[in-house]
């Protein structure tokens, strides 16, 4: 099966360079504003008609660049720099086995964050706000979980307390 995670890593091409970059907090917390950013570059539609793609390919361009554009952070001892070092470690577990209490917990956010993906797009497809702000509010709470368990394998794997 695929891991989603693995594909976008690929698909973002990030290399050891744009990993290092991105563990900088401000790229960590900047880049949280992707999803609403991108559902109102979505929405738009509504109001500037095809002109919305404009928005839409710079809030990607945006994604893409994101963990390029910062320095490589001086400290990584706050919470957003140790989750994006944690997520690094969740990509890899395929190399570096992780805890299996980790694995299985990271996994159903995961599907929780997808789900809410899943409604959000529904919601931007038929224009509804509920639904948008359900998906919106599922898939960036199953994410700043998942972010803060990463926080937790990261000290785990360090042997951190």
């Amino acid at each position: 099966m695929a891991d989603p995670g693995r594909l976008s890593e690929r698909l973002m091409l990030m290399d050891e360079a744009a990993w290092a970059r991105h563990a900088n907090p401000w790229s960590g917390w900047s880049r949280l504003a992707t999803l609403p950013l991108l559902s109102l570059a979505i929405w738009s539609r509504v109001w500037i008609g095809a002109w919305a793609w404009a928005p839409v390919v710079l809030v990607l361009l945006w994604t893409w660049l994101n963990p390029r554009l910062f320095p490589v952070p001086r400290r990584t001892d706050n919470w957003m720099s140790r989750g994006v070092l944690g997520e690094r470690l969740w990509l890899a577990r395929r190399k570096a086995p992780i805890p299996a209490h980790h694995a299985r917990v990271a996994m159903i956010l995961s599907a929780f964050s997808g789900l809410g993906a899943v409604v959000l797009g529904f919601g931007l497809w038929v224009l509804s706000p509920g639904w948008t702000a359900a998906g919106l509010v599922l898939a960036m709470g199953a994410k700043l979980w998942f972010l803060d368990r990463m926080v937790w394998l990261r000290q785990d794997m360090a042997g951190e307390t």
